[in-house]
């Protein structure tokens, strides 16, 4: 599917054995012959990541890679990502994932119609740059030397659901 300009419909042996080196490489070569619908999500990104790589782009973009996988599939993807990266590979992509991005990548851009911010994590993941991005204020913490963000504390602490009282 990921090939172009081919002349024959099924793949030769050097594309079999290419398919297979990337599917390992990304931790799913034993679900080579199961279909796409039967993977989950984390599966799934990584199966659209091989098929990208088998066009040996120069350049991926990636809309929200991480979306909807758990922590350490998120941690694995953005260390592939990573090591891609230092292979050569041009890494661009968007995301609302503040903290794993803080955690996982060299340089950011923050944008809102233009450029709001862009550098290393500790210069853009910053109040004044991320309620310019976002519209809402935040706060940002340091923890293990890396960048937090959490919710602008208003001064309302919610009470957990067993304490509100209905009328």
């Amino acid at each position: 599917m990921s090939r172009t300009g081919r002349r024959l419909p099924w793949p030769s042996r050097e594309e079999r054995a290419e398919v297979a080196d990337v599917l390992d490489r990304l931790g799913i070569g034993g679900l080579a012959r199961r279909h796409i619908r039967q993977l989950s999500g984390g599966q799934q990104q990584r199966m659209f990541l091989a098929r990208a790589l088998l066009r040996q782009p120069d350049l991926l973009l990636l809309d929200e890679p991480t979306s909807g996988v758990d922590v350490a599939t998120r941690h694995e993807v953005l260390h592939l990502l990573g090591d891609l990266n230092e292979q050569g590979i041009g890494i661009v992509l968007s995301t609302h994932d503040l903290n794993g991005m803080a955690a996982h990548l060299p340089h950011l851009v923050c944008l809102h119609t233009r450029v709001i911010g862009e550098g290393p994590p500790r210069e853009v993941i910053v109040p004044d740059v991320l309620e310019r991005t976002f519209g809402a204020r935040m706060e940002v913490l340091v923890h293990g030397g890396m960048p937090v963000v959490v919710d602008a504390y208003d001064g309302v602490i919610p009470l957990p659901r067993e304490e509100v009282r209905r009328p």
